[in-house]
């Protein structure tokens, strides 16, 4: 398998352009299910997800191609409604099928999905939405396995703002004539994504105002084209790094106020940022950083994403800091990892408690989730000496060639696979 060695005490400087974002195009893709039309995507990162993506709707029956970041999706033959188990267990985002598949044929069966280790995260939010639409669901063997006579439109409140499930119910209902209203929706910049292709699709979508979705459905839709919106994660991510090496970088190609959270802890912890309309230029500073205490929450607040490369920049302050990370449990397996390079974390349950240090030093780690092994490169861009990472195809789940980003940044950071590479 891939590493990287990273060898530390670089300082980041240039311009850094932002790729489309995989939380948007992953679902956009699944969205082609919905019409045997044409279905055009441009700006589609080149990510081991998307790849995957790609792989699970030419299962299904579709016919794909990937060119310059463009993908292009028509039918090809009689579409499926059921996944292989090696397809599913490879993304988590795979079981976001089920809605458009259901859709479809009124029927589907999906394996249970699998994913990075984050916890849980059960389906039973999509399910019960599935339920109120009019199907049943039962697992067998395994496998969810959805049917229904008729679908029909319906009120459903979601105990839980769920990206997955509500980008799931809002394609399903796309292609439910009448009126569907989503409750206690998530509201991610991703999910407004996954909304522009449905309205361009045929379908009505628009929040009312007491802040429901509400979706007029029809039997059929249309083909679309669509440019995927800039990818916030991977922006924030690029933000930190700079921040961490005390860099001077161009960010661009991104929508500064979808990080508007982020940028302001990290003004509150004395990284001086110029913030444009479509950039954010992290300026390079002397003065010690101070610790800022954060708490993840669902979108306007504190993305869960950006948690582990947050704790990277915090584990360089000067003082005592603090993540409490209420979305997922088990998301803090990459601070094993950084104590291993010097870092000071003590971790309680849902809390991380952050003494800064005055230097890393390289180590030989694992990365065991995306967002957590970005923070590991990050880490390794700080230290002193060279930092060899495991497991980096967790990284290339979400990060578009970042070597090769950050390497034009002036990182040296060099992918090699010690059973084919002479080093």
């Amino acid at each position: 398998m891939d590493r990287f060695l990273v060898e530390g005490g670089k300082q980041l400087n240039g311009t850094v352009k932002i790729s489309g974002s995989k939380n948007a195009c992953l679902p956009i893709l699944v969205a082609s299910l919905l019409t045997d039309e044409p279905f055009i995507l441009h700006r589609v990162p080149n990510l081991r997800d998307v790849r995957t993506t790609l792989k699970i709707l030419t299962a299904l029956g579709k016919k794909t191609q990937y060119e310059n970041g463009t993908v292009t999706i028509t039918a090809d033959g009689e579409l499926k409604n059921s996944l292989p188990y090696e397809l599913v267990k490879q993304m988590r985002a795979s079981f976001w099928v089920a809605g458009p598949l259901l859709a479809r044929f009124k029927s589907a069966e999906i394996p249970l999905p699998g994913g990075c280790a984050l916890g849980a995260r059960p389906v039973d939010i999509h399910l019960k939405g599935f339920e109120k639409l009019g199907a049943t669901c039962a697992t067998e063997r395994g496998n969810v396995i959805l049917s229904a006579q008729e679908l029909k439109p319906a009120k459903i409140t979601l105990r839980f703002p769920s990206v997955g499930a509500t980008q799931n119910l809002m394609m399903c209902a796309s292609l439910i004539e009448g009126e569907t209203v989503l409750e206690n929706i998530a509201k991610e910049p991703e999910i407004e994504d996954v909304a522009e292709v449905l309205r361009k699709m045929g379908a009505e979508l628009f929040t009312d105002e007491k802040g429901r979705l509400v979706i007029r459905g029809r039997n059929k839709l249309n083909g679309v084209e669509h440019a995927v919106v800039a990818d916030r994660i991977e922006t924030g991510s690029y933000i930190l790094a700079a921040a961490a090496t005390r860099g001077d970088v161009r960010v661009e190609d991104c929508v500064p106020e979808h990080n508007s959270i982020l940028l302001e802890y990290m003004q509150e912890a004395g990284v001086p940022m110029e913030i444009g309309e479509n950039y954010v230029h992290v300026k390079p500073y002397q003065a010690p950083l101070k610790p800022v205490r954060i708490k993840t929450a669902p979108y306007p607040g504190f993305a869960t994403d950006l948690q582990a490369p947050w704790m990277a920049l915090m584990i360089l302050a000067q003082g005592a800091s603090e993540v409490d990370e209420v979305i997922f449990e088990n998301r803090f397996m990459h601070a094993p990892e950084l104590v291993r390079m010097g870092a000071d974390i003590v971790t309680e349950k849902s809390v991380a408690r952050i003494n800064g240090v005055k230097e890393l030093s390289g180590a030989h780690v694992m990365a065991s989730d995306l967002r957590g092994g970005f923070a590991l490169l990050m880490a390794g861009l700080c230290a002193k000496g060279i930092t060899e990472i495991e497991r980096v195809y967790h990284i290339d789940r979400g990060y578009e060639d970042p070597e090769g980003k950050l390497n034009a940044l002036g990182a040296k950071v060099t992918r090699y696979n010690p059973d084919k590479d002479d080093f």
